[in-house]
This record gives structure tokens, sequence and C-alpha cells, in this order.
């Protein structure tokens, strides 16, 4: 493969309307590795032939369904073929649609939570390494600079031993019923539990809060005690969550994931905290880590300095103090699964900090805790084993 040719890809979902099929666009385009050239944009073959028309597409390759883009794809000759498949459709489709691209032999990246179950997940991990394929999960907030400077810091032992651990995750977007009169597209599908699956705000933000912290710790937990509540009138998945957790070694952590927390953004937050200092990174004020030792002065990092750790410097593109955000993160996910296809197409093994991404196994590793933690809510045991 041509280092100077772009990677062609289909997307299936993210058609008009659709709020991450944009970004994920957006965020392929930012570096140009990518090039969109097929689709199916949409379950309705009529919305998602005319999202397609707007992208720009063939009409030949702007496709009804997801089944017809795959028979397509496979007609096709490997100078012709797309390299890499992104799947950005509710939940519900992730499975059936991630299984029959891997199984066919392409390259995927796939939106979080990766599956609705961890038998699917299982499964999915077991095609993957039988296809030898790339497979990559959106968890885009370890795509920060400031993120991976964390992840480093604790892996340097700049911490020392670990002791606590908490994220909160709080949006206040389901605080009012947005969910009726079937305006509200997100909403509609999230708290469908036969699209969403069996976890609602712990699926959508909680997978996010739960990676976040095995990033940038290397830690994950033994067991678990969850809350999961419902405060919307109707709703019949949880818009709330609160969760307890124990780790081996001794540190502990918390996870609150909230939807309803009125007036509130994407308001993200890591603290990690150790015998030699803490850490804390806010997602509203992403191109900032501070870090307070024990022993000397809090510093505030910031994004694009020069004493920056490599893994760090590398997941920015413009000098200190010039934002950088959310799309950037996206696009950082985007480049370690570029680099990954690239190394195999060569047949070398990729810099792993420039393949630096989340990967099938932690979609899956994702998928068993949401179980976990929907169990241990309508447990009455105080503690779950987290297998």
């Amino acid at each position: 493969m041509s280092r100077e040719r772009k990677l062609r890809y289909a997307m299936v979902g993210g058609g008009q309307g659709a709020f991450i099929g944009a970004v994920h666009r957006k965020a392929m385009a930012l570096d140009g590795q990518f090039e969109l050239v097929a689709g199916a944009f949409s379950s309705s073959p009529e919305r998602a032939r005319e999202s397609g028309a707007t992208l720009g597409l063939a009409d030949d390759r702007n496709h009804g369904s997801w089944q017809e883009l795959l028979a397509d794809e496979l007609r096709r000759g490997p100078g012709e073929r797309v390299d890499l498949v992104s799947i950005v459709t509710p939940n519900h489709v992730h499975h059936p649609v991630a299984l029959a691209f891997v199984q066919a032999g392409f390259h995927v990246v796939c939106d979080k939570p990766l599956v609705h179950t961890a038998a699917q997940a299982d499964e999915l991990v077991a095609a993957v390494r039988q296809a030898g394929t790339v497979f990559g999960v959106t968890y885009n907030y370890t795509g920060y600079p400031m993120v991976r400077e964390a992840r480093h810091l604790v892996c340097s032992g700049a911490l020392g031993t670990l002791r606590k651990i908490a994220v909160q995750y709080n949006q206040g977007w389901l605080a009012s019923a947005v969910e009726q009169g079937g305006d509200n597209k997100q909403a509609d599908w999230r708290l469908d539990p036969q699209r969403s699956g069996n976890a609602g705000s712990m699926a959508d933000i909680g997978s996010h809060a739960e990676n976040l912290a095995a990033t940038v710790t290397g830690l994950r937990p033994d067991a678990l005690c969850a809350d999961l509540s419902v405060f919307g009138t109707g709703r019949r998945l949880d818009d709330d969550a609160q969760l307890l957790l124990r780790y081996a070694g001794g540190a502990r952590g918390i996870i609150v994931a909230s939807q309803v927390a009125a007036g509130l953004e994407n308001d993200l937050c890591l603290q990690v905290s150790g015998t030699l200092g803490s850490l804390i990174w806010r997602q509203e004020e992403p191109n900032q880590l501070i870090h307070a030792p024990l022993d000397g002065p809090r510093r505030i990092l910031t994004r694009g300095s020069p004493w920056l750790s490599e893994s760090a410097r590398r997941a920015g593109r413009i000098p200190a103090g010039h934002p950088e955000a959310f799309i950037e993160a996206f696009a950082n996910v985007y480049l370690g699964v570029a680099a990954d296809i690239r190394a195999r197409a060569e047949r070398r093994i990729a810099d792993p900090l420039d393949a630096d991404y989340p990967n099938v196994e932690d979609g899956a590793r994702g998928v068993r805790f949401i179980e976990k933690v929907v169990e241990s809510a309508a447990s009455e045991k105080k503690w779950t084993s987290v297998d």
C-alpha cells in the first residue's frame, strides 16, 4: 500500500441529522489519511441514498442498506475496494454489521458501546483474531493529548502507588422529558432498550468513564457496587449511575455517570490519586492537566509544551496556546487505526505510539463491565465480582 494513497472508507449510519456521523467524517478528514468513497447512511434506503448524494458519493457506491454495501465491496477488486468501514449506527446495529465486515476481511472502526452483550463481544473478538484485521473502538477521550500525558505520568510512577480513581461524567440533556414528541432523535433511540441495550446513561457515557479510568491507570476493577436510577417519568433505562469500585492491590474507585444533571453540558472529569500526588483532567478544559505532587507545588501542564511525553506531543497538531479538542481527539483515534492498517499492509509491526487507539478487546471489556453494573444494580449483594 502506497503511503501517499488515502485509505478508502465506507460509513454505515451517520446520515442526515445524525450528530456523531458528521463528527467521525470531520475527524477522518483532518489529517488527510482517509477518503469517503462508499456508504449506507440510514436504515431507510431512501434517506440513506439522499445522505450519500449530499456527501457526493457516486451512485454505484451509494447504497440503501449495509448488506448492499458489503455485497458491492466484495464484488470489487483490491485496488478499488474500501480499506475500512466506520460504523456509527445506533447500538443494536453494531454487532451484525461489524461481524459481517470483519468476517469478510475488512478493517473496522465502531462507535461505543461495542455491542449489547458479552456473548456478542466475545464472538466479535474471536472473529477479529481469526481474520487478523484492525478493529478500533471510538472511545475518543483517549485521543486527547493531556489524557495521554496523564497515562504517561501514571506509568512512569509519578503518582506512586495508586489509591483513588474517580471519574465523574455529568450531562443535563435528559433533565427534562426531551424524548416526548419524538423530535429528539438521540433520546428516541438511546432510551429504547431494543436499540440501546440494557443500560442507558451507563452505556452511553458510563462506558467512556470506565475506559478513561482503565486507559490512564492500567487498572481493572475486581469488584463493583452499582446504583442505577431512573429519574425521568416512564423511562425504561437508567439516566443516572453511581458506582463504587475495588481494585487488586487496594486502590478504590468511583464512577458517576448522569444525564439528568440539569444545566451541565459535557462535564467529564478524571481524578487519580496515589501515594506521591494526584492528577486532575477536565474534558471541558482539555488542554490542561493538573499535577499536584505530594512534596512540591501544584503545576498546570499544557498541551503542545515541549516537556510533555512523546505520546502527548504526537497527539497535538498546532503550537501550545492554540486550543485543540473534541474532533481532534477523534482524529487521533483514527490516526492510530490508519497507522496500524498501513503497517499490516507492509507486513511490519506498527510503532505503538503511532498505532495508539482503543481496540476490540477494550470495547469487549466495556461491554462486560456494563453487564456487571446492571447485575450489581439489580442485586441485594453489596459487591459483585468483575470477572
